[in-house]
């Protein structure tokens, strides 16, 4: 399922996916990306979000500190126009996207955030996924090392 950006470039999920970071041990989206995938400046986006202020509490959207920023810029290319602003960006976690749609009252916008946390939803299940297969391995080693070593020692003494 993909959905026109505001260059009219198609945005699919792997788009989406390349936005999001681990900041602070959270899943974020820079206000930076967030506003380009919602159709609207990042002006906009930062002057609604001041505007509904209680709507955004610390587990919905944080400012960047300025290592943090550094980082971002360093690390991710489409953001190094932030180099040179003033402004510490603000990171938005899955719910602080939603919830920036329905303070933009705009029909991309809904149309995004829903792309967005779909997104969201599904790196949350590859970790999930991921971290069972881990586990899995693990265990696959305790179990599986000591008898190998144990062969290769018979093997070796042959």
């Amino acid at each position: 399922m993909s959905k026109k950006s505001p260059r009219g470039s198609l945005v699919p999920h792997e788009r989406i996916e390349q936005t999001i970071l681990v900041i602070r041990g959270q899943k974020v989206i820079i206000d930076a990306d967030l506003a380009e995938l919602s159709g609207v400046t990042t002006m906009a986006l930062n002057q609604a979000i001041k505007r509904n202020a209680g709507r955004f509490p610390e587990d919905f959207e944080f400012r960047l500190k300025p290592l943090e920023k550094e980082k971002v810029i360093t690390n991710c290319n489409h953001l190094a126009k932030l180099k040179f602003s003033p402004v510490m960006p603000r990171a938005f976690t899955e719910y602080g996207a939603l919830m920036a749609a329905t303070v933009l009252n705009s029909t991309q916008a809904e149309t995004m955030s829903l792309l967005i946390v779909r997104t969201f939803v599904k790196l949350r299940q590859l970790l999930a996924n991921n971290a069972g297969l881990s586990r899995r391995l693990d265990d696959l080693e305790k179990n599986m090392i000591p008898s190998f070593r144990l062969f290769l020692t018979r093997s070796v003494n042959f």
